[in-house]
């Protein structure tokens, strides 16, 4: 799995991939609600760059993935912990956290996997319940 630089707009960008993928499907509600400028900004991302992230992420999932798992078999407790270190400003993970929620919800379908990376990234960050997969966001970035 590649690193980024820590509070990078890349590092930010692939945690909200990776809830974007965490069911096995991106749907175009969900990609459309990250391409609004306001999601841009709030992740210090270049417009559009969010497919660059995905497919980067892809790549290293696939690259690690066994023949008979999905791709998120490949992301175990630590590389999920390294993802979330190298954002640490709280700020940004703040962000962060707000438009992986508003990406999850955008299909009206909160998915297993979608709430398993946000709950693990309020976890690690230690945002605690305020920030519980299960809440609807407040659609910040919409």
């Amino acid at each position: 799995m590649r690193t980024y630089p820590r509070n990078s707009p890349e590092a930010a960008a692939r945690i909200v991939a990776l809830v974007l993928i965490a069911d096995g499907h991106v749907c175009r509600s969900e990609f459309d609600v990250l391409r609004q400028p306001e999601a841009s900004r709030l992740l210090g991302l270049a417009p559009d760059a969010l497919h660059r992230i995905v497919q980067e992420l892809c790549e290293d999932l696939v690259m690690g993935a066994h023949a008979a798992g999905s791709m998120l078999a490949s992301i175990d407790a630590d590389t999920l912990a390294s993802i979330m270190a190298e954002v640490d400003e709280p700020a940004l993970q703040r962000n962060v956290l707000e438009l992986a929620l508003v990406a999850a919800h955008a299909d009206r379908t909160l998915a297993e996997g979608e709430a398993l990376v946000i709950e693990a990234a309020a976890r690690h960050w230690n945002l605690g319940r305020k920030a519980a997969a299960v809440e609807e966001p407040s659609r910040a970035a919409s």
